[in-house]
């Protein structure tokens, strides 16, 4: 893949806290609309890596590029505007807001940056275009649910919603399945197939099972370096990643 192919890639960043490397010259292009997950051990840079993606860090050497651009430094609320969304591990709503309020008051957020008087029938417009999202993530029937009322998955699904309010080029997932139940974590494995379809995913996750059944490709981490990259049968069979990651019963 040559670099003008990639929606997002890092070339040669590395991450330092202090006397501490968190990340150490990776070199990375996430392919356009191919569900990716960053994986790795504990430690290994992944939480690190998400947030330079997401523009929540900085790199302290490399570049970072968005479908070609050169975003290196950018501010967080500027990775937002040019395409660059994110669902965290914590759910962040507001949680005595409906869940149909809480996308609206997220679509309003797009456009009332542009100083713009809505007038009814937009803000009519912008209720059915919330209504619309929650039934892309499973939830047009809990549109009238405050948030705290939610299951957890309901929670992470809402979240997903709201960041979808922005239409974005690129989504980014934190653990999108932490601390959900089995079904929870199958009925969010759909909804994350079902968005790749529209826009490109990122993951960071723990669960293997979910990684190796769901991912196109596959980026291993490990003590801040990148070990392997390649598809999910091109990562099982990887030596290095047997020894630090999987273990030798994976096959």
């Amino acid at each position: 893949m040559t670099h003008a192919e990639a929606i997002i890639e890092t070339r040669g960043v590395s991450k330092q806290f202090g006397g501490f490397t968190a990340l150490k010259d990776v070199s990375v292009a996430i392919r356009p609309r191919v569900l990716t997950s960053i994986i790795g051990p504990n430690g290994a840079g992944k939480s690190t890596y998400f947030n330079l993606l997401s523009g929540a860090f900085s790199p302290s050497h490399g570049r970072l590029f968005f479908e070609g651009r050169d975003i290196t430094g950018l501010k967080p609320h500027e990775f937002a505007h040019i395409g660059i969304a994110k669902s965290f591990q914590i759910t962040n709503l507001f949680p005595n807001f409906t869940a149909l309020q809480n996308v609206r008051i997220a679509l309003q957020a797009q456009v009332s940056r542009y100083g713009l008087w809505r007038r009814r029938s937009a803000l009519t417009a912008l209720a059915d275009e919330a209504a619309t999202l929650l039934d892309t993530v499973g939830l047009a029937d809990r549109a009238g649910r405050l948030a705290r009322e939610l299951a957890h998955g309901q929670q992470r699904a809402l979240e997903i919603a709201v960041a979808l309010a922005a239409h974005p080029k690129l989504l980014l997932m934190d653990e999108p399945t932490a601390g959900m139940s089995p079904e929870e974590t199958k009925t969010m494995m759909t909804l994350i197939r079902k968005l790749v379809g529209e826009r490109t995913v990122v993951l960071v996750e723990h669960k293997m099972k979910m990684v190796m059944g769901i991912s196109e490709r596959i980026v291993v981490l490990h003590h801040g370096e990148l070990i392997a990259e390649g598809t999910p049968d091109d990562i099982r069979a990887n030596d290095m990643v047997k020894r630090v990651y999987l273990g030798q019963r994976e096959h």
